[in-house]
Order: structure tokens, then sequence, then C-alpha cells
């Protein structure tokens, strides 16, 4: 897929891969609506874009807000007349014990993992398969195909976002709407910060920086992917757990040891 004035609608716009998203795809000529709470911080970025020639627009919301679905979809809509590409970037997490996860939290980081980037979807979809075109991308992460311990609730939101890929996917074969699965590793992000930061370093987790994810990000959607999963060997390890899952219970038991002091003090 060519990306140069394909109207993209990006959510998660000032983390740090969404923030990187935008920079690199406003520099091949897309069109973007950019989705954050920060208004101000949102109204810098599109502007800073606007400045060095591309095109963005700023939708500041609060995605845990009643039908912010709804609204996001309706203003990208009018705003650019169409999408014609859907980026699901938006996510939070949660790192500790699964029984000291309140279940607010835990029920927040469902609605913004899960439950937006469908509504949003099927917002979109309507126009999409009117024009037979267009494309959802959906940011997931290799713990939506290994559950690591202690990543419990946000292992399962990526495991949910990873099959309403493949189903939306088959649903929509010959509609001329395609469906972008990505699965990054640990990025260094803000979202993985404090606890979530030492721990990785304790146990030698491969990292990778936002800029490196955007890109492959922009790669898969060029290469019209379907599935694209981000590093070595964590896309090895991907392809043992679906095989032989109780493999790999034996292989993470010393790092999930390590982890758990981490986890316990994350409170």
């Amino acid at each position: 897929m060519n990306i140069s004035e394909q109207r993209i609608l990006i959510t998660g716009a000032l983390g740090g891969i969404g923030n990187e998203l935008a920079l690199e795809l406003a520099e091949k000529g897309a069109k973007l609506a950019l989705v954050a709470r920060d208004t101000d911080k949102l109204n810098a970025l599109a502007q800073s874009i606007e400045e060095r020639g591309g095109k963005a627009f700023a939708i500041a919301c609060d995605l845990a807000a009643p039908d912010a679905a709804k609204f996001v979809a309706e203003h990208a809509t009018q705003t650019m007349n169409g999408v014609d590409i859907l980026i699901n970037c938006a996510g939070i997490t949660y790192f500790g014990l699964f029984d000291q996860q309140s279940p607010e939290a835990m029920e927040a980081l469902w609605h913004i993992n899960v439950v937006v980037p469908m509504q949003l979807t099927r917002a979109l979809l309507p126009q999409m398969s009117a024009r037979r075109q267009g494309l959802i991308v959906n940011l997931g992460s290799v713990f939506g195909s290994i559950g690591f311990a202690y990543f419990t609730t946000y292992s399962a939101s990526k495991f949910a976002m990873r099959g309403f890929s493949e189903a939306l996917r088959r649903e929509l074969d010959g509609t001329g709407v395609g469906v972008t699965y990505v699965a990054p590793r640990y990025t260094k992000t803000q979202l993985n910060k404090g606890a979530i930061s030492l721990m990785a370093e304790a146990v030698g987790m491969n990292t990778d920086e936002p800029k490196l994810v955007a890109r492959h990000v922009i790669r898969a959607i060029e290469q019209d992917r379907k599935d694209y999963y981000i590093g070595w060997p964590e896309s090895l390890f991907v392809g043992i757990n679906v095989l032989l899952p109780r493999l790999l219970d034996g292989a993470l038991r010393k790092q999930n040891n390590q982890t758990r002091a981490f986890a316990e003090n994350n409170i």
C-alpha cells in the first residue's frame, strides 16, 4: 500500500510508538487525525507536523469516556472527509500480581485495550466497505501470543486483539478491507517505565526504541502484511508456544521467579 495521501486515524498519538508513527507517516505524505487526551500536547504535535509540511488534525478525547469511539470516528470522518486507515495504538498495561489488581483497573484496561478498538473499527467499517478499500491496523504484543506471568490482564487483552484481528480479517475477506496485526516486543515507552523497566533490565529482556517499532508498523502497512511480529528470538518463541506451550512453561520459570520480586513491589 502506498501511504501517500492516505487518511489515517491514530489513537494513542502521544505515546512513544504513536508519536513516532505520526511523525513518520506525515513524512510519507499521509493526512492524519491524531487522538489523545492532552489537548495542549496534541495540538503541539499537530502544529509541528504542519510546520514540516505535513497534514495533521488533533482530536482531543479521553477514550475511557462514554461514546468516545463514536465521537472520534465521526470527528475524524468529518475533518478528513473519510478514513482510509485506522491504527489502534492506544493502550494501557498492568504489571503486578493478578489478585492485587483492582476490579476497576481491570475493567479500565480491558476497555481501552479491547473494547475501544473494536468500537472504533465498527464505526469506521461501513465507509471502508462502501469504498471497498481500507485497512485496520491493531497494535498487539508478543504478550498476545505468549502469556507472561504478572502481566495477566494485559496479556489477556492482547490475546483478545490478536483473535479479533484474525476473525475480522476472515470475515472481511474479499471486501477490499484488510486487517493487519502488529506485535512488538518490549518497547522503551512511558507505558513501560518504573518497575517494568527495572524488571526488564534485570532479566535481560530484549528492548526496542519506539522509532524502530513505528518503522516496522509502517513496513507492515506498505507490504500489506496480515501478521507482523517484531524481534528475534521472540517471534520464534511465539511459534514454539503455539506448538509446545508447556515447553515454554519450564523455559520461563527462572524468569518468572526473577520477575515476581518486581511485581510484588509494584503496588
